[in-house]
């Protein structure tokens, strides 16, 4: 299926430029959102709204997504989705801050961080997408008989602090009565998409990955699948998508539009297979081939990663704050009142 990006739009403010075709009576009918109005493009063809969404990462974890954008549930919707990729949360909640782009998806603890330090314009979770860890444990050799303690005395390639896949995984070494800090080393100066390299390369006796990068050191026989932080872990708010309350408050439609197609791309994974799942996001991995495409969505797909809805539940963000605690990185629990809002994901269901 045809890829359907479009190129990355310049934004300077809340919203992404107008487009719109000159000189042709087939124009598209592009909308495009400012802080203070809505400007129309002239054409009596529908109107489509352009939307810029910023993504933590490019990866197969986000797989519903994915479908709705191959399926065309966007463009149902009348939107013209721009996807961009962050390369980290960090600089996904700056791009929503700064106006580059009008929603981010990343983990949900980069909204408690920035509403704790005081922004003016803070951001709202509107859609929850992944309700596990996404990332894996990855050995030297197979261990069929793992066992967290194994982990003692051992060097483990982590990830950023203040990171969710950091965060779940020293979680997960206090349920299991290993302290992060003193039953093991865990490398955390290694940037995110470098530690399969690394643990390629002999650093670390084990190494936090995501897909594909843990299927690929397997077919490399460079590395094994040991255990999955997102079954380990329980059900985690792994992933929201969120916007500036002003966004959400002036576009709501717009809001609306985009949850609704984010839903079909839900409904799709809960009643296709993983490689009928596979097949339909291949044009979005095209350095991957299809049977590592249906490897990793069955990986991810066996162990309930996606919610059958967008439902950001309360119960959901309260297990999230206390993962903050629980890893020292929560100045003052923050109302989920004010962080999450769940009217577009409910209305998405019917």
């Amino acid at each position: 299926m045809k890829k359907k990006f479009i190129p990355i739009l310049l934004a300077s403010t809340l919203a992404v430029s107008l487009l719109s075709a000159c000189g042709s009576d087939h124009a598209d009918d592009t909308v495009s959102h400012t802080p203070n109005n809505t400007t129309k493009a002239v054409s009596n063809t529908p109107e489509t709204v352009s939307v810029t969404l910023n993504e933590v990462a490019h990866s197969i974890f986000y797989a519903p997504m994915y479908v709705a954008i191959e399926n065309g549930y966007f463009e149902d919707e009348g939107i013209k989705l721009t996807l961009v990729t962050g390369f980290g949360a960090d600089k996904t909640m700056t791009a929503v801050l700064s106006g580059e782009a009008d929603i981010g998806f990343m983990g949900s603890e980069s909204s408690i961080y920035t509403y704790n330090e005081g922004a003016n314009d803070h951001v709202v979770n509107f859609a929850q997408l992944t309700q596990r860890a996404g990332n894996f444990l990855v050995a030297r050799e197979e261990m069929p008989d793992f066992d967290w303690d194994d982990l003692k005395g051992k060097n483990v390639l982590g990830g950023r602090k203040g990171g969710m896949p950091e965060m779940v995984f020293e979680y997960i070494l206090k349920q299991h009565d290993i302290d992060p800090t003193t039953d093991l080393t865990i490398n955390q100066s290694i940037d995110f998409g470098s530690t399969a390299a690394a643990f390629s390369e002999g650093l670390g006796d084990y190494t936090i990955e995501f897909e594909p990068s843990a299927t690929i050191l397997e077919s490399e026989n460079k590395g094994y699948v040991v255990a999955s932080l997102g079954k380990d872990s329980g059900y985690v708010p792994y992933t929201a998508y969120s916007a500036k309350q002003s966004y959400i408050n002036q576009y709501p439609d717009t809001i609306q539009g985009f949850t609704n197609a984010l839903q079909k791309g839900m409904d799709y994974v809960q009643s296709h297979s993983p490689f009928e799942i596979a097949k339909v996001i291949e044009p979005q991995f095209p350095e991957t081939d299809l049977n590592t495409i249906t490897t990793i969505v069955t990986r991810y797909y066996d162990q309930d990663t996606w919610k059958d809805n967008l439902v950001f539940e309360k119960s959901s963000f309260d297990l999230l704050q206390d993962i903050l605690e629980t890893a020292g990185e929560l100045e003052k629990r923050v109302p989920y009142e004010d962080l999450v809002t769940t009217e577009f994901a409910k209305k998405a269901i019917k």
